[in-house]
């Protein structure tokens, strides 16, 4: 089937992130989050990161322009029914995936697709609640997903084949490069990344080193582009737990068990640079160590 416009919810990180991709591919897009403050950032920050790519000579300010005239924006859910493909790019917590699928199937066309971004839970699980597990994938974005080339698509057990060829058409024409996954808890870059940077955080919780020794290990030694602790503040640290208590409640492995101090951070709302304290002080000039 051909895809011509895509319905996303959710105006964060994530969403504005793949709206800016759909909309300079050629799509049409309503982007919908229930905050109209979070469409407002998120349109403010769709411009800039295009104006960005201008400025880098990556596309045209007509390019720019034509991208930002297909991006519309709703609170109202039910707007999306009417879209060929629907991306849920909400917090990743299954209670509120599961709510938004439920208001919003009544309102799909029978032909629409209906995707996550979830980067952890069960796709089966999650399109066992519509009326159209077969036309239900995960179609995980990284963040920042203007830059970053891979795209997730994962199968649940009813997907069918038209559906996946579907989608797997749509990241060719973004000019992105699409991995398969199968359907197991945090499918394949969260499944080996969580459990480093979990293990990052029992390396500081056991004083094995500091903020910045461990990062700068990673760094210098493993020629990673960011640390371990940053990239999870990247991240936001809710999000890392939240895939941490995926895998362990899913593979039943304490290999996975959630290190207790990335737990104390979560309780005490330090979730990294979103809320500007996590394993470093982002409120200064210059981000500081916290421990």
């Amino acid at each position: 089937m051909d895809i011509e416009t895509v319905g996303i919810v959710g105006a964060g990180q994530m969403g504005n992130g793949i709206a800016h991709v759909m909309s300079l591919a050629g799509y049409d897009v309503m982007l919908n989050d229930i905050s109209g403050e979070a469409l407002a950032a998120a349109m403010a920050t769709i411009d800039r990161n295009l104006e960005r790519q201008v400025s880098r000579d990556k596309i045209s300010a007509e390019d720019k322009s034509a991208a930002l005239a297909r991006i519309q924006t709703t609170q109202t859910l039910p707007d999306l029914g009417q879209t060929d493909l629907v991306i849920e790019a909400a917090t990743e917590r299954e209670t509120v995936k599961q709510a938004i699928f439920e208001d919003l199937v009544p309102h799909l066309q029978p032909h629409t697709i209906l995707t996550s971004n979830t980067s952890s839970i069960s796709i089966t699980r999650l399109a066992s609640r519509t009326d159209r597990p077969e036309k239900f994938m995960g179609f995980h974005f990284m963040n920042p997903v203007p830059v970053m080339q891979l795209v997730e698509l994962i199968r649940g057990i009813a997907t069918d084949t038209e559906t996946f060829e579907a989608c797997a058409t749509v990241v060719e024409k973004l000019g992105k490069t699409a991995a398969t996954a199968e359907d197991f808890p945090a499918f394949i870059v969260n499944r080996i990344l969580m459990p480093m940077i979990n293990e990052a955080v029992y390396t500081l919780y056991e004083g094995v080193g500091s903020v910045k020794s461990i990062d700068s290990s990673m760094r210098l030694g493993a020629n990673h582009p960011m640390g371990p602790l940053e990239l999870a503040d990247f991240i936001g640290l809710d999000t890392c737990l939240a895939i941490m208590n995926v895998l362990h409640d899913g593979l039943a492995d304490t290999k996975y068990r959630p290190c207790p101090l990335l737990t104390k951070y979560v309780e005490a709302g330090w979730l990294g640079r979103k809320t500007q304290r996590g394993f470093y002080d982002y409120r200064g000039e210059t981000p500081v160590p916290t421990r």
